[in-house]
């Protein structure tokens, strides 16, 4: 392998680019913490949506902390396997040090997660590693720390860019960046913004939507950065009111190994309880909230 294609591949640092925006993510949310409070005593014993619950924030905390490592961990192993797509798969090498590389990754990686992300609330396999996310009836930048502690679903769809000649520390940086952006949105601090930017990026509006669990709201708005994916695709819903957050079957705990895994468990023991192969099959990538010999079920989560 040449010493440029080895740049190609691995960086001179390794370290996941979303370690970098920690400080920030840090700062804003003890910012919109310090605003939200005054929200928090005045209507006791059950602050508003978007204010913050302690109980609630910590386990999205811990959440993310968790992520942090495993995330790290599958993450260094996909490094190894975009590496072999990148040099023994790839029809061409797009160079790392082109402006053109740098939009067709991070435009590919949102297309892959609006995709992925789209696939996680409609097949109950990548559900259940997602509802975690979608589990707290709170919307604050807390909330965008709630974060899966499985990421595999989303890196084995994105080995289709380095085996497209994608360099594969772009690929992460890529999703990095996505990832930071989401951080944001996840706040009633900001309304709508002005139309040209609603209209193409994602947004804490668009994104309030995304996270209610009001039936008008339910499975809409899937985009990372740009909202355009869902506009297209016919997922788009405008925010017409404040939703109501979180599943449509609350967990009812803040216990972080529950909130990660009660759907994996209520998974298996539908399967083991299932008449036939068939419906075996429908509870593990059917939709959630599928049944046999049923109507086609609604939207649940």
């Amino acid at each position: 392998m040449s010493s440029d294609l080895l740049s190609d591949v691995l960086p001179t640092m390794l370290h996941d680019p979303v370690s970098y925006a920690i400080p920030f993510f840090v700062v804003a949310l003890l910012l919109e913490w310090g605003a939200a409070r005054k929200l928090a005593y005045d209507e006791q014993p059950r602050p508003p949506s978007g204010a913050y619950l302690r109980a609630d924030a910590w386990a999205s905390i811990w959440m993310g902390a968790v992520s942090l490592f495993t995330s790290g961990v599958l993450n260094f192993l996909a490094l190894v396997g975009y590496a072999a797509l990148y040099v023994y798969v790839a029809p061409w090498h797009l160079p790392g040090n082109a402006w053109y590389t740098w939009v067709i990754a991070i435009l590919g990686v949102d297309l892959i997660y609006y995709t992925y992300h789209r696939m996680a609330h409609r097949v109950r396999l990548f559900w259940a590693t997602h509802q975690a996310h979608h589990s707290s009836e709170y919307f604050n930048l807390s909330t965008a720390l709630r974060q899966k502690w499985n990421p595999s679903g989303d890196l084995l769809m994105k080995a289709v860019l380095p085996a497209l000649g994608v360099p594969p520390w772009i690929v992460f940086a890529s999703f990095s960046v996505n990832l930071v952006y989401q951080y944001w949105i996840h706040t009633e601090r900001i309304g709508k913004l002005w139309r040209p930017i609603e209209y193409v990026f994602n947004t804490p509006s668009h994104h309030r939507v995304h996270h209610g669990r009001d039936q008008q709201y339910l499975d809409k708005n899937y985009g990372g950065i740009l909202i355009i994916w869902d506009r297209m695709f016919g997922s788009f819903t405008p925010e017409t009111a404040r939703p109501n957050y979180g599943l449509t079957k609350p967990v009812g705990t803040y216990d972080i190994w529950k909130l990660q895994t009660h759907e994996y468990f209520t998974m298996v023991r539908d399967v083991r309880e299932a008449n036939g192969f068939g419906d075996r099959l429908g509870y593990v990538f059917g939709p959630p909230g599928w049944q046999p010999h049923g109507p086609e079920s609604a939207p649940v989560r």
